[in-house]
């Protein structure tokens, strides 16, 4: 009998990770890769992140049981639309991106209803690299959001659910409305805070003067979170309206700093500055109030029963799952 097959689809940073975490866990299933670029699918596989790869997309998600699609937000629908007719039945494909509204509905739109999509977004410290940068340990202790599609059998659920425990990453589950609107606070608005520090001060009449002073300080508040332009508009356009609420809500923080300008207490810049440096440090080592963790606490057992009460007493969905669970007890 042939060993279970799993297809990773773009070995940058994130795919190749994936591909090290699986195989440090030492399953007994193949991991196949393909990236549009040669260099990089050789790259992944010096590197130990897949069994082999495949020059054509097609022979490479033939046959899979599970296909990782690790790719920027706007390669993805391509990449479904050429997938959907050469999908093995049962299947179950996940995706790595920041918005999954888009890639949901396209899911939706375009794949067989013999196959199963369950979105997935691995909220990692390091978000560049490559291939050569990918480490196995990448997603330890990581919070990765798991957002299925409403078409996605549980038993699929439980799958992308036992592959991200395997890499030793932490479930979250999120319908897609809150994942998007959440994601956008986090990961969206400062993209365009740092745009709008580079608008503000390239477009200023002293922009020629300004040139010769900017510190660390301002370096790192203008750091765009991609050199890529093209996946950034790609962000943009899927996930507008939630940026959009998400800038508002930045508009009148900034309106409260001006009022407080304007007002000049010294004891209240302070005690502000103060409660954002505890906040931020919370935040950092993932925690909150006393009061905000018990209702996170209480809201996450509700969500987790629900989410197990609909996977209760399914079977296992085939041969990778039952193989990844082995994993994950021993």
């Amino acid at each position: 009998m042939t060993e279970p097959k799993v297809t990773i689809i773009g070995l940058g940073l994130i795919g190749s990770s994936i591909g090290l975490g699986l195989r440090k866990a030492e399953p007994d299933f193949n991991v196949v890769g393909h990236d549009r670029d040669s260099s990089v699918s050789r790259k992944a596989q010096k590197a130990g992140a897949v069994d082999r790869w495949e020059r054509n997309l097609i022979s490479a998600i033939e046959d899979a049981e599970l296909i990782i699609i690790a790719t920027p937000v706007a390669a993805i629908k391509e990449i479904l639309e050429a997938t959907a007719p050469y999908l093995a039945p049962n299947c179950v494909l996940t995706d790595t991106s920041t918005v999954k509204g888009d890639v949901l509905r396209w899911a939706d739109e375009l794949l067989p209803d013999t196959v199963h999509f369950v979105g997935g977004h691995p909220v990692v410290g390091q978000d560049k690299g490559d291939a050569e940068a990918a480490t196995a340990d990448l997603f330890v202790g990581a919070t990765y959001c798991i957002v299925p599609s409403a078409k996605a059998h549980p038993a699929a659920v439980e799958l992308v659910t036992s592959m991200v425990r395997t890499l030793g990453a932490q479930p979250f589950f999120l319908d897609v409305a809150e994942h998007d609107g959440q994601v956008a606070g986090v990961e969206h608005l400062p993209l365009m805070l740092s745009s709008a520090l580079l608008m503000t001060t390239v477009q200023a009449p002293s922009s020629r003067d300004l040139k010769r002073l900017p510190g660390p300080t301002f370096w790192r508040a203008s750091e765009l979170p991609s050199t890529d332009p093209e996946a950034s508009r790609a962000i943009c356009l899927a996930n507008s309206e939630n940026i959009s609420r998400w800038i508002d809500r930045y508009i009148g923080s900034l309106r409260e700093l001006q009022e407080r300008l304007t007002a000049a207490d010294a004891d209240t810049w302070e005690e502000l500055f103060g409660e954002l440096v505890d906040s931020r440090s919370r935040w950092l080592a993932g925690k909150g109030t006393r009061e905000e963790e018990a209702a996170a606490e209480a809201m996450e057992d509700l969500k987790s029963m629900r989410t197990l009460g609909s996977m209760f007493g399914l079977a296992q969905f085939g041969r990778l799952r039952a193989k990844l669970d082995k994993r994950e007890e021993g």
